[in-house]
């Protein structure tokens, strides 16, 4: 259990480690915004205090000081700058590290964080040094109330009621309260009315509660941060007394005395079993702690949801995987059962698969949607590295997104955080301008860049949009032609030209820097776009910027495809490229001399047999199919012997054996438990084109 509660820490402080990066980069542009100073502050406390009850005491430690700058500046003591800013990245990059596993990742930096804390420190000596000292309290025996700070304090009563399932969040309410009482003098009540008999205690479950009278200095906001970690796994409740904190100390005594004969309800000689003292000390341990059982309690009012409501759940990833690949193969069976059925013709066997099937694919749809994430998530992260690219290069770049709500497979997701790094990197390092030309050019000195995601039928397309110097088209030829990749009199389009940019090892880089410069980058976009079944295409004109648009299947482990058949060996295309069906005769062969195309309503579209590419060498049909698809913008055909129909299928992968063979991307079993290869259309098209161009 320990190991789950800690590895559940880990995933949400990761996601804390997010939104504060993103948070901060806000702040950068609105440094006055106290909402967002206070996002800040609650994400740094929150680290803080979770990762103390887990054991990493080296982020605790590392925080605090942190934490106390962004207090001072939550008190208007202390402005935000630049310094600050990149200070606070820099730690929330080693925090990051701490989080790792030992020999999982790289080391913390030592003398990095030495630095941090230092220079944090020196931030916060600068508000101190002119700050009245606490004085000592010599005289300890004495029973009195003293204020921590030479400040007015307040006084509030505190209902916290943690949830029965906290304890498996991993919190200790005591923690907590230990954390609050820190904050002043205080008076704690533990309510144990909850408490069931011996035999039905569970272990694993909280049944106290407790009602805690609290003096500080520090605020309402001081308490609330105490629970913010656990504030939906909780009942809890801060009511402020208006009571004169200038009285003596007797008479403060007295107050304190009737605020609990109000808050416990109890009657006077009931107060008696109570000590009734208090010592100013910085030592929790000697802050007063009673437990005691009031009977007549007044009902507390809740302010959170129920304990046992639960609005959401964090379930793993392999998880997700084994319930996407158990639908699958589900549709697999079903897909069976229904060919079974209508071979039978047997009407109640029909009507019973007909149902299943409905069930099957509503069972698929909720599956999927599980994975789907907003790809928005993945986005935010950009917008560090562009301000980190931009400080290293010396240019002003503004990143925008559009579309952070378009769904994505997590997988997919997951596998496209590194070619839009490359892209990224790219537009700035190679389009965007320096401020000087740019505004040489009657440009505004600051570049932009944006992130649009879309949806468009079962893909989704991801634009990213520069307004830089755009691609000249004669450089990258002539670097095309030195490299062997073309010949320097071909006749070439611009989205051919432009392709060459994700060839291994192609650069127009100058210089060789720590962006740019070793031929390694754009090809590794390619590749991963391929692996993830999409397109990648580019669009530039000189001097007004450049569109790289992605084109992504919205899942990856199951597609509508279109069944075909030559002789006896099944095939599937992906439906998402498919735009209609027509028929090949002999006769047509005829008139195309040879030459693979064909006439489509006055239209000449070249094709793939797919017969010849596969050696298959029984004799043609007297009349073939031709499957028109859509790649990359260019009408093609697939010659087949026929199409048998749409067939929903799960995706599988094929053994190492076959990982080099071009132009299949996976297979899937069928109803009667054969198998069909998956086609890469995309891959096959570009082979017969590389072909016929050879001739």
């Amino acid at each position: 259990m320990i190991d789950a509660h800690r590895q559940a820490f880990i995933e949400e402080a990761s996601e804390l480690l997010a939104e504060l990066e993103t948070t901060l980069l806000e702040l950068e542009s609105v440094p006055d915004d106290q909402e967002i100073i206070a996002k800040v502050f609650r994400a740094l406390h929150t680290i803080k205090g979770s990762s103390g009850m887990f054991g990493y005491d080296d982020i605790t430690m590392f925080t605090h000081d942190i934490e106390s700058v962004y207090d001072y500046i939550r008190q208007g003591k202390i402005k935000i700058t630049k310094e600050i800013i990149d200070l606070t990245l820099a730690a929330r990059d080693q925090i990051s590290i701490m989080l790792l596993p030992q020999g999982a990742g790289e080391d913390v930096d030592i003398k990095m964080t030495s630095k941090i804390i230092e220079s944090f420190r020196n931030i916060s000596n600068k508000v101190n040094k002119d700050k009245d000292q606490t004085p000592k309290i010599e005289d300890k025996s004495a029973v009195e109330i003293t204020s921590k700070e030479n400040f007015s304090s307040k006084t509030y009563r505190i209902i916290f009621k943690p949830s029965r399932d906290i304890y498996a969040s991993g919190t200790n309410p005591v923690l907590l309260l230990n954390e609050l009482y820190g904050l002043g003098d205080s008076i704690s009540i533990s309510k144990c009315s909850d408490i069931p008999l011996l035999e039905n205690i569970n272990p694993e479950k909280c049944y106290l509660s407790w009602e805690i009278l609290l003096k500080t200095t520090k605020g309402i906001d001081a308490i609330k941060d105490v629970f913010i970690f656990v504030e939906d796994e909780c009942e809890l409740k801060i009511n402020e007394f208006d009571t004169d904190n200038k009285l003596s100390k007797e008479e403060d005594f007295e107050d304190f005395r009737k605020l609990v004969y109000d808050l416990a309800d109890l009657k006077e000689p009931d107060l008696q079993n109570l000590i009734l003292g208090f010592e100013s000390s910085s030592q929790q341990n000697d802050l007063l702690h009673n437990n005691f059982e009031s009977k007549k309690t007044k009902e507390i009012p809740q302010t959170h949801h129920e304990a046992d409501t639960v609005s959401s759940i964090r379930v793993s990833a392999d998880k997700l995987d084994e319930l996407v690949n158990l639908v699958g193969e589900l549709v697999t069976i079903q897909a069976r059962l229904s060919q079974i059925a209508l071979s039978n013709m047997d009407p109640s066997m029909i009507s019973v698969s007909e149902e299943v099937e409905r069930i099957t694919w509503s069972l698929r749809d909720s599956a999927l949607n599980i994975r789907m994430l907003p790809i928005g998530t993945t986005f935010s992260k950009f917008k560090r590295l562009v301000r980190d690219l931009t400080k290293e290069l010396g240019k002003e770049v503004e990143l925008t997104t559009e579309g952070a709500e378009t769904e994505l497979d997590k997988t997919v997701i997951e596998k496209l955080n590194d070619p839009l790094i490359h892209i990224i990197r790219n537009s700035i390092d190679h389009g965007i301008e320096s401020p000087v030309e740019r505004e040489a050019n009657n440009k505004n000195r600051v570049g932009k860049i944006q992130l649009s995601a879309s949806q468009s039928g079962g893909n989704v397309l991801i634009k990213i949009t520069d307004d830089g110097k755009g691609i000249n088209k004669d450089v990258i030829k002539d670097k095309a032609v030195k490299m062997g990749l073309t010949q320097e009199n071909s006749d070439l389009s611009d989205s051919e030209i432009f392709s060459f940019i994700f060839a291994p090892g192609f650069s127009t880089a100058k210089k060789v820097t720590n962006v740019s410069g070793r031929g390694v980058g754009m090809d590794v976009v390619r590749r991963a776009i391929d692996s993830l079944r999409g397109t990648v295409e580019v669009s530039s004109k000189l001097g007004l910027g450049t569109t790289i648009t992605l084109k992504l299947p919205l899942t990856l482990a199951i597609i509508d495809g279109l069944l075909v058949k030559i002789e006896d060996d099944n095939f599937v295309l992906p439906l998402s490229h498919i735009e209609e069906c027509v028929e090949l005769s002999k006769a047509d062969i005829e008139k195309s001399h040879g030459r693979h195309i064909v006439n489509i309503r006055g239209e000449i579209v070249p094709y793939v047999n797919l017969r010849e590419r596969f050696d298959i060498n029984e004799l043609r049909p007297e009349i073939e199919q031709v499957v028109i698809a859509d790649i990359k913008g260019m009408r093609v055909g697939f010659v087949v012997d026929s199409v048998i129909g749409q067939h929903q299928t799960v995706l599988k992968t094929l053994g190492k054996a076959y990982k080099n063979v071009e132009g299949v991307s996976g297979a899937t079993i069928l109803g009667d438990g054969t198998v069909a290869l998956i086609l890469d259309i995309i891959k096959l098209a570009e082979k017969e084109e590389f072909e016929e161009k050879n001739k």
